[in-house]
């Protein structure tokens, strides 16, 4: 493989967000998007080097916000289309990895310029209805998040390829080769941000890796354009396989492959430690030790001082815990607020919380839409309704729920005297945050509890106006947060300027939207070359004196 550069990518610029205020070009196209999608329903196969497949075996794909409105079917994979996607991955392989790295990274080049022109409301719309995200929440993710992964990626693979940290004695030179991995890589990708969906898949396969896709079952739609997209821009047939599909379907017999060479995956840490168990059993058949990415669960905190602006607090609580229904791995779940300002800020939060409109996202006027579907709403109205009965907590605002149009729960604010109630310690992927109201002379006690209270690693924040207490905080919650926020909701990382991801049991912290991620799915080979080899094999210590 060429990895010398014909053109240099300068570093790009983060594609700017469209305000879709009342009145602009972008609110008007997207409008007439929603209105085509919604009026049709699409038939979504399998696309296995690069072939439609029909299995028959189909699920509707529904609207969250109106779940008997149906936008189409889903034909769905086993094993049967898993090992027709392996062949098929393995036969595009060779070709893919030789090819100049500049030939690759045209290509998701363009897919970027596309998905910013011809198929930004195609897929925003797409996002909208399937996942019930506002077209604020769609433009972010689907749009200028993917779009920013595409360019960026394509930046970093340059640097990757450039980086020749070796040193050269007279007579040698020394140099790194980036090579593929051996075999194929599983992209398993959430229903939560469209842009995770198409970076999962996309990551390995630019630096030389052709990739098996398995969609979460809830964004198809979405992630369905994204292929049709890459199709469009010129991606080679059996680079990237989709393949919608039940979980273990499409995961135990990829996994189970001798050829299986590494995941990428964002969803559930028991699902994901799952698969770390079954790559584990199987580890005698492998060829090479499979590399494991995994961006997982978070219980995402944050924490206020005293000396922090209630109002700066309030805003961040609400865009940080509700924006797309809490269904966030960033989303904050958890806050620790002083005594001595809790008396202002619990009015505010009450009041901005009660204030938020829900329901239709086609209706521009909502903050939320619905949860993404009957599992996820039952199981949020189970922690709401334990927090209504404990003597422990107090549900300060919101605390409902209606799912006989679409599956509604209202944002909802939880007040507990427990800080390790259960709201507090695990993962609701959902719109509710629970506040635990501390002691203004506890602040480095209550640092420490925030830092043992949850397993997990992803994201937090820390709001002050003293610096000392900043140091503090920065220092006392090191380990707990991946991507850290001071004085800023702890949602929002925007790639090339806040690289994603969290350790513990939030993942393997490899950062999305860096070089880091990208160096994982290749395999440095160090070659040396000798311009003069020695002749005789005897060295000087062996001479007689």
């Amino acid at each position: 493989m060429s990895t010398n550069a014909i053109f240099t990518l300068t570093r790009p610029e983060n594609e700017p967000v469209l305000s879709y205020a009342p009145g602009t070009h972008e609110r008007e196209t997207l409008k007439k998007e929603l209105v085509r999608q919604s009026s049709q329903q699409i038939e979504i196969p399998l696309i296995i080097g690069g072939k439609e497949v029909r299995t028959g075996k189909t699920m509707n794909i529904v609207t969250p916000h109106d779940h008997k409105h149906v936008l189409g079917v889903c034909h769905l994979g086993g094993q049967k289309e898993v090992e027709m996607a392996i062949q098929a991955a393995m036969a595009a392989k060779s070709e893919w990895e030789e090819m100049d790295w500049h030939q690759r990274a045209s290509i998701f080049l363009k897919a970027g310029e596309l998905l910013s022109t011809k198929y930004r409301q195609i897929v925003n719309a797409a996002t909208m209805l399937g996942q019930s995200k506002t077209c604020h929440q769609a433009e972010i993710d689907a749009a200028c998040e993917l779009i920013d992964f595409y360019r960026f990626n394509a930046h970093y693979l340059q640097e990757i390829y450039r980086t020749q940290q070796v040193h050269n004695a007279k007579g040698v030179w020394n140099r790194i080769e980036y090579r593929a991995l051996e075999g194929f890589v599983l992209a398993v990708t959430p229903f939560n941000f469209t842009s995770i969906a198409g970076n999962l898949p996309l990551s390995p396969a630019i630096m030389g890796n052709t990739v098996l896709w398995k969609p979460a079952s809830t964004s198809v739609l979405s992630n369905y354009y994204l292929m049709v997209m890459l199709k469009e821009a010129g991606l080679p047939d059996g680079i990237i396989n989709y393949l919608p599909g039940r979980g273990g379907n499409i995961g135990d017999p990829a996994i189970d492959s001798e050829l299986f060479s590494g995941i990428h995956f964002t969803g559930s840490t028991a699902v994901f430690g799952s698969i770390w168990q079954r790559i584990a059993g199987n580890i005698r058949k492998y060829r090479s030790y499979p590399k494991c990415v995994g961006e997982t669960g978070g219980k995402d905190f944050i924490f206020v001082h005293s000396s922090a602006n209630h109002e700066e607090v309030a805003v961040a609580a609400i865009r940080g815990a509700f924006e797309y229904q809490g269904q966030k791995c960033s989303a904050a779940s958890r806050m620790y607020v002083p005594s001595s300002i809790w008396s202002k800020l619990k009015p505010l939060l009450q009041d901005m919380t009660e204030s938020l409109k829900m329901g239709d996202i086609c209706d521009f006027r909502n903050f939320m839409g619905a949860v993404i579907d009957q599992n996820s709403f039952e199981t949020t109205m189970k922690y709401i309704n334990l927090a209504q009965k404990s003597n422990e907590a107090e549900v300060i605002a919101g605390g409902t729920g209606d799912n006989s149009k679409g599956y509604f729960v209202r944002p909802t604010i939880i007040e507990t005297t427990n800080p390790r109630f259960v709201t507090m310690e695990e993962e609701i992927f959902a719109p509710v945050l629970t506040v635990y109201v501390y002691d203004d002379q506890k602040f480095e006690e209550t640092l420490r509890l925030c830092d043992n209270t949850s397993p997990y690693a992803l994201t937090g924040a820390i709001f002050a106006t003293d610096r000392k207490a900043i140091i503090k905080a920065e220092q006392a919650l090191k380990h707990c947060a991946g991507n850290f926020y001071i004085n800023d909701k702890p949602t929002g990382a925007v790639v090339g300027q806040q690289p994603f991801g969290g350790a513990r049991g939030s993942g393997t912290n490899d950062k999305a939207g860096s070089h880091l991620n990208l160096l994982r799915w290749v395999s440095p080979r160090a070659i040396k070359e000798a311009f003069v080899p020695p002749v005789d094999y005897r060295y000087a210590f062996m001479d007689q004196e």
